[in-house]
């Protein structure tokens, strides 16, 4: 297997499992009065756990020897990396935010899902965010050709089938996983 596919289902793994198990850890963050902040909290986590992988991805620089210059021919990488950076972290914030208003209750104005949220929320953000990294490519490097029709059909069905996706899922349409505690205690 060639090291780029590799690296790519790695992604796929870790991706795929991630909203899943954000979501779990949302749940677990303390509720009622601070049920607005579960959100945040989690996504605390989440910034260290990227400041530990940078802290590790700079010891395998060290390893390797490298000369710690992050200029190259055509400038610094610097300031497009910490960009990068930035929109992932976003995203990692937008996406915690996300699955707290999907879980939250339709009467309370959220999404409804409950335990499911990251079901509901995870395939339109995988489905939506392939079409959008194709069209900032292209907006980047335009395209010499006409764009083909397949093209266009290929993004129409990405999204509609994130959506479907989403709407549909097993675990969206049944009842939850867990009874609410004030379910399972008597009166």
């Amino acid at each position: 297997m060639q090291p780029w596919l590799l690296y790519a289902l790695l992604t796929v793994l870790s991706w795929g499992v991630y909203g899943v198990i954000l979501h779990a850890a949302r749940s677990k963050m303390p509720m009622g009065a601070e049920t607005p902040n579960a959100s945040l909290k989690a996504f605390l986590f989440v910034c260290i756990a990227y400041a530990l992988i940078g802290i590790v991805t700079a010891l395998v620089l060290k390893a390797r020897g490298t000369n710690w210059s992050f200029t190259g021919e055509t400038g610094s990488g610097i300031p497009l990396s910490l960009i990068a950076g930035m929109a992932g972290a976003l995203g990692a914030l937008t996406l915690v935010l996300a699955l707290g208003a999907a879980a939250t209750p339709i009467i309370k104005g959220g999404g409804g899902f409950g335990v499911a949220a990251a079901a509901a929320v995870m395939p339109i953000v995988f489905g939506g965010a392939p079409v959008i990294n194709t069209l900032t490519a292209m907006l980047l490097h335009r395209p010499e050709k006409a764009i083909p029709p397949q093209f266009i059909i290929g993004c129409v069905l990405a999204v509609v089938g994130a959506v479907m996706v989403a709407k549909y899922a097993p675990s969206n349409t049944g009842a939850a996983a867990h009874p609410p505690a004030s379910a399972s205690k008597p009166h």
